[in-house]
């Protein structure tokens, strides 16, 4: 399934208990009713409380009989309108949403004027402070390669290799509205969001461009910027 989704609503992607307030938990509510027996989804990641997504990649397992055509009719005939499956069709049995993704792309809009906006303020975190956009992209260009992300995360701990490749981060502005857009092989628990805050934080002159090492030697999130918001990132897509 190629799922979109606005996260407004919602906790976030992880079931909780006998919560609907999930995508999961609304998807396999529904799709178990469709199927009549118990189904599992399985996704590319947990995306949290709040965050949307334009391209979720999500799989599950059924003997159902159903036409593809007809469980895609059914799904977004039952299930909220906030949530809908672009694509639906059938792969390999092996195949596993989560273990077979290398990489994924997510954005991140700011509308970034004194003036605030009645239409985006759902899907965008105001700013409306002064930015130098070169000091930004300068930023960003420190982030990208191959590094430790522990200090930009919000895990508490993990046995697990915090080490991830970002491959592109980017920064267009359009009008009034800035785009962060993020590429690599996976990203840490609030990692985008921080880096985010971190960004902002030069542009604003909070910090300077140097202080980023600084951050990833010390390998402590109380060094690195605040957490902006969730409604303004974007899960764009999964790629296999």
């Amino acid at each position: 399934m190629i799922l979109e989704y606005d996260g407004s609503r919602y906790q976030g992607w992880q079931r909780l208990g006998d919560s609907d307030r999930t995508i999961q938990g609304k998807l396999e509510e529904v799709i178990s009713q469709m199927t009549e027996s118990k189904i599992e989804i399985i996704g590319s990641g947990r995306t949290d409380a709040g965050v949307h997504a334009r391209a979720q990649v999500a799989n599950f397992k059924t003997i159902s009989t159903m036409e593809i055509h007809d469980m895609q009719t059914y799904m977004n005939r039952y299930l909220p309108q906030d949530l809908v499956v672009k694509e639906l069709y059938e792969v390999q049995e092996k195949f596993h949403s989560r273990y077979n993704a290398i990489g994924k792309k997510y954005t991140y809009y700011i509308w970034n004027n004194q003036i605030p906006s009645a239409f985006n303020r759902k899907y965008s975190f105001y700013y409306p402070g002064d930015l130098d956009i070169d000091k930004m992209k300068k930023g960003c260009s420190k982030l990208v390669g191959t590094h430790d992300f522990i200090a930009f995360s919000s895990l508490k701990k993990t046995k697990k290799s915090t080490i991830r490749t970002i491959d592109e981060i980017s920064i267009q502005r359009e009008g009034n509205m800035l785009k962060f857009t993020f590429v690599g092989d996976g990203f840490l628990y609030n990692m985008i969001r921080i880096i985010v805050g971190t960004i902002l934080e030069i542009g604003n002159g909070t910090i300077g461009l140097t202080y980023i090492d600084e951050i990833f030697k010390s390998k402590t999130r109380s060094n690195a910027g605040f957490t902006v918001p969730a409604h303004g990132l974007f899960l764009e897509e999964v790629f296999y």
